[in-house]
């Protein structure tokens, strides 16, 4: 169970599902429905959904690559983190807006596999709280040009050693979003 005293909530966390972003990424329409089947379902139950959108050189605030996908639509009073680094919570208010919901875990979705979901379930990790990835609702781009695996492979290994990542007085876990709860 987390280490952060006095946060039982778990929230939905949204990850850069940007149009520049998950342009060319591996399964990009399965992955985005498989986000949207899990923020009608926290909506449902009331759990907090907290979106991260990045920007950059690359990622100019404010342009269409930089745009949330239109499948999915931010709805107030959700909050929306903007980060400029790998890790979501790296010079974000990110921290605040979860200890302000009572969030002692967190599930999580969106994109890149390889840069900003890994260093954020990271950065969650270390900073106490429970971290359940989902593991058909991330995705990455195909990178094997520049020596990494291709996207699937990438998946499937984050998948498996998230699935088996300890410490004391935390859980990580990866869940299907089939099977994904947000109660305790």
């Amino acid at each position: 169970m987390t280490t952060l005293s006095d946060r039982p909530n778990t929230a939905l966390l949204v990850i850069d599902v940007q149009n520049g972003v998950v342009a060319d990424v591996h399964q990009r329409d399965a992955v985005v429905a498989n986000i949207a089947t899990l923020v009608d379902k926290a909506r449902s139950e009331g759990v907090p959904i907290v979106w991260v959108q990045h920007s950059s050189g690359q990622l100019a605030k404010g342009s269409d690559d930089w745009e949330l996908v239109p499948e999915l639509q931010r709805q107030e009073p959700e909050p929306l983190v903007h980060k400029s680094f790998a890790d979501s919570f790296e010079d974000t208010d990110l921290e605040d807006v979860l200890a302000g919901a009572a969030v002692g875990r967190l599930v999580v979705t969106g994109a890149q596999t390889d840069e900003c979901i890994r260093s954020t379930i990271h950065g969650a990790f270390v900073r106490g709280y429970d971290v359940t990835l989902v593991g058909d609702a991330h995705t990455t781009e195909d990178q094997s040009e520049w020596g990494a695996p291709p996207p699937d492979k990438v998946i499937a290994h984050t998948n498996l050693y998230w699935k088996y990542h300890t410490a004391p007085g935390r859980t990580a876990a990866v869940e299907d979003s089939k099977d994904v709860t947000f109660a305790g």
